[in-house]
This record gives structure tokens, C-alpha cells and sequence, in this order.
């Protein structure tokens, strides 16, 4: 297991932007994919995006164009950088490791969560 903390939440205006952190511990991390999530109240966990230990990314319909998700290993890190923010993109938002190392859905083989930071679109 690992341990993830997110940050860079908070409230902002439609049509501006917010760049997410996650940080993760471990020695492991370069090895697996990473991914992000959303969830709102009374609404299913949503997949947004994922990134290979390569660098190969993959991207919900709903954030193609103005979603950018990337790693730099050597800190362990994992951003989502989100412009265009819609209010339709508030929620809380998780990021989580993969067992598997491509970039995908990847269903059923997201293995460890972090807490989650909140994200609110709203003027």
C-alpha cells in the first residue's frame, strides 16, 4: 500500500483553471499507471484521466481539449491541470495508482486511493 495526498482544490470561476497535485510515498510509484478521478454528491465515481510510468495519457470524453494529466517520478507527483473549468466539473477529486502500467480505464485495477481534494465550479 501507499500512501496519497492530493492538493490544489478550491473554488473557482467558470472558465478558469486550477492545477492538481497528488503525492505519493513509496519507492514504487514510477512503476505504475496513475490516474484521476471525480465523484459528486449522489453521482458515481467518474474516471478522468490516466497516465503510464511512460507517459502515455488517456482522457474522459468530458475533458479531452482542456485537461492535461502528467507525472514527474522523480517527485513522486502526478498533476492534473484543468482550464476551462465548467460547473459541471465540481466534485471531489482522487487520485490513485494502478497495479497495471499502461494508461486506460483500466477497470478493477486501481489498488490504492488518496483523500481527495474538492473542487468548486461556481461564479
Amino acid at each position: 500500500q501507499v500512501q496519497m495526498v492530493e492538493s490544489g482544490g478550491g473554488l473557482v470561476q467558470p472558465g478558469g483553471s486550477l492545477r492538481l497535485s497528488c503525492v505519493a510515498s513509496g519507492r514504487t510509484f514510477s512503476r505504475y499507471a496513475m490516474g484521476w478521478f471525480r465523484q459528486a454528491p449522489g453521482k458515481e465515481r467518474e474516471f478522468v484521466a490516466s497516465i503510464s510510468r511512460n507517459g502515455g495519457t488517456y482522457y474522459a470524453d468530458s475533458v479531452k481539449g482542456r485537461t492535461t494529466i502528467s507525472r514527474d517520478n522523480a517527485k513522486n507527483t502526478v498533476y492534473l491541470q484543468m482550464n476551462t473549468l465548467k460547473p459541471e466539473d465540481t466534485a471531489t477529486y482522487y487520485c490513485a495508482q494502478s497495479r497495471d502500467a499502461v494508461a486506460g480505464r483500466l477497470d478493477g485495477t486501481w489498488a490504492s486511493w488518496g483523500q481527495g481534494t474538492q473542487v468548486t465550479v461556481s461564479s
